[in-house]
């Protein structure tokens, strides 16, 4: 199923995204990288290019770049070059930047994401071209209320991947899923933080627009967008922009722009380069990137189960659905928590159900959405779900105790459960009186009482309206005061019936 047109045109979109890596220092000098310093205190001769000083390669931010290629499925290259790209910015003390331009490090791979469009959960893959290694810039300040600039350099030096796409997605939608794929990807695998308000993960987006079956059409690029809702906010606006343009009779001129939030609109920044602006060329003080194969071997076997990987195991071992599994590999940390909970109770799918629903639910508003030391150890959600799975209460009751085990007055003192314990969460079900009733005899009673209260509805369903039954099995919930189980009373009330 392709993406819809809008009023007509197809939505061409590409991304490159700068991925700040989780290195201590920089990728050429020895400064630390830490977020957050003094102005200017984190910059040192060699970020700065100052006579007398050579760039020296950071092998751990070669590394992260291998573990990128890795998990992409790229070919990483056995020798890739470095080259200065010459532009003149405030913030760029060298008046060139150390890029890769020709031979990168990582060539080629994908990344594969589920879309949801309408009624549909699609599979999408996106293409990459290249990830390579560089260099960022320092940063330009802006005091608007004492009307003054100011230029931090702390940023400078500071290693990145640029990661780019080919130009395969079609709607702001899909442009998302798969920048959020991506980002869980970078912080999975521990290359990057992933923190977007702090600049460690922006991407630009390139988007362009045509008439189905035309050309390519000419191309903005939309810099620095670090939140997802930005992300689509911009590119939806910039989409209609460029269509209203081209039905008024104007030409698109390429251009690099940006995205102000307040106002919602995208405004031109300056012409878009190409690469001949950049005079790229080979940097002299650096040689060749040589990566072995051992290396990259090593690399390989150190590196933890990737989310993929995972999700085929759960669809596998757990007998999950496709959907499920990729779900709950959006974070290592809720992976581990369903995991865990799944061994605890042996009801994976029910595991899954309750991870994805009430859990994340209630770490969204506890902790932003992370799974991390979550109060509500995954050991007594085995236990809850075992005990609805044995009948002791119904899933609603179920849903009340969860809700409960959220109270601190009901936290154990550690977190460190490892072994399944009921005795919490039966000692909930017990002060609030939730065990379904599943005393035959006692439930007979009360079918007994209700069929003789209810004569309308019993002769109505007899005569084949079976909606009538609603209006029996309700009476005998009210009157079991809802501990009734209820498979058992549709299964007796039946019976009774017959």
């Amino acid at each position: 199923m392709s993406a819809p047109l809008v009023h007509g045109y197809e939505v061409v979109i590409g991304f490159e995204t700068h991925a700040q890596l989780s290195t201590q220092s920089k990728i050429f000098s020895r400064a630390s990288t830490a977020f957050g310093a003094e102005p200017n205190t984190q910059a040192c001769a060699v970020d700065l290019a100052l006579p007398g000083t050579l760039p020296v390669m950071n092998k751990g931010a070669v590394e992260r770049a291998i573990q990128l290629g890795l998990a992409l499925g790229s070919h990483i290259a056995e020798r890739s070059i470095f080259a200065r790209k010459n532009y003149f910015y405030p913030d760029l003390p060298k008046g060139y930047q150390i890029s890769q331009f020709e031979i990168p490090v990582v060539q080629g791979g994908e990344v594969s994401f589920f879309l949801e469009q309408g009624k549909e959960t699609l599979h999408k893959t996106v293409r990459l071209v290249r990830a390579h290694l560089e260099e960022d810039a320092g940063k330009s300040l802006h005091e608007d209320f004492i009307g003054q600039s100011g230029i931090d350099l702390n940023r400078a030096g500071t290693p990145l991947l640029e990661i780019v796409t080919e130009p395969d997605m079609r709607s702001s939608a899909e442009a998302v899923a798969y920048a959020k794929e991506l980002h869980k990807i970078v912080t999975w695998i521990g290359i990057c933080d992933g923190n977007m308000q702090e600049g460690s993960f922006r991407c630009d987006a390139n988007v362009s627009v045509r008439k189905p079956g035309a050309p390519l059409g000419t191309r903005r690029e939309i810099k620095n967008l670090n939140s997802f809702k930005f992300m689509q906010q911009a590119i939806d606006y910039e989409v209609r922009w460029q269509i209203e343009q081209l039905e008024d009779g104007h030409a698109i001129q390429q251009a690099t722009v940006l995205f102000n939030p307040d106002t919602g609109e995208t405004r031109a920044m300056r012409t878009k380069e190409d690469a001949a602006d950049y005079r790229y060329f080979p940097d002299p003080d650096l040689p060749p990137l040589v990566i072995g194969r051992d290396w990259v071997e090593r690399v390989r076997s150190e590196m933890a189960e990737l989310p993929r990987v995972m999700a085929e195991r759960f669809v596998t071992q757990y007998g999950l659905p496709e959907y499920d599994a990729t779900q709950l590999t959006q974070s290592k940390a809720m992976a581990a928590y369903f995991e865990a909970a799944a061994k605890a109770c042996g009801q994976a799918k029910l595991a899954s159900n309750w991870v994805m629903g009430d859990v994340s639910r209630f770490s969204n508003a506890f902790k932003g959405g992370s799974f991390e030391n979550l109060p509500v150890h995954p050991s007594q959600l085995g236990a809850l779900i075992t005990r609805i799975v044995d009948n002791t209460i119904s899933n609603n009751a179920a849903k009340e105790v969860f809700d409960e085990l959220w109270s601190p007055k009901w936290q154990p003192s550690g977190y460190n459960v490892t072994d399944i314990t009921f005795g919490l969460v039966d000692a909930l079900i017990d002060a609030k009186g939730l065990k379904q009733m599943n005393d035959s005899g006692e439930l007979e009673k009360i079918i007994d009482e209700v069929l003789a209260a209810n004569p309308k509805n019993v002769q109505e369903f007899k005569a084949g309206n079976a909606k009538a039954l609603n209006g029996l099995v309700g009476p005998i919930m009210k009157a079991s005061k809802g501990k009734a189980n209820p498979a058992q009373v549709n299964a007796l009330l039946l019976k009774k019936l017959d």
